[in-house]
């Protein structure tokens, strides 16, 4: 089956069986290694993309469903000169990255949350993140670093 969706602003044509999730459509057919694998029930986040901007479990959701749609990976967050996103070098500056693994999922919640609300409060980022597993950073760091581009934005 043909799907025509478009992944990080490219329109993009690709052969998946109908059963095929997002994810796989993403990391084997097209390359882009960024979301990661982990669960695969829709648990732990990992996997998290946006859906024409609201966070949805790759893993869970089929590569058809998404016809027409637009999809965003943690590789589409930056610039086109390869640039760290805004929250992203927030990330890095707050080192709110242990392992790495879940970090993907966690800037793509985020993400949608900062397009929603630019300046959420601890529990509004909290909130968004629940969904998501962390298992090295204990999520201090990663809602201080959101929480320090609320400040930058109002300096």
């Amino acid at each position: 089956m043909r799907t025509k969706l478009t992944v990080n602003t490219r329109d993009v044509s690709v052969e998946a069986p109908p059963t095929e999730t997002l994810l796989t459509t993403l990391r084997d057919r097209l390359q882009l290694t960024g979301t990661k694998e982990a669960c695969v029930e829709g648990e732990c986040g990992a996997c998290t993309v946006l859906l024409d901007g609201r966070p949805v479990d790759s893993c869970i959701y089929a590569t058809a469903a998404a016809a027409g749609l637009s999809v965003t990976t943690v590789e589409g967050l930056c610039g086109l000169d390869g640039s760290l996103s805004p929250l992203q070098q927030s990330f890095v500056d707050h080192f709110a990255i242990q392992c790495g693994f879940c970090t993907p999922g966690l800037l793509m919640t985020l993400n949608a949350l900062l397009e929603a609300n630019p300046d959420p409060d601890r529990e509004e980022i909290e909130n968004a993140i629940a969904g998501n597993l962390c298992r090295c950073t204990g999520y201090t760091q990663i809602v201080e670093a959101v929480e320090a581009i609320n400040q930058e934005s109002l300096s």
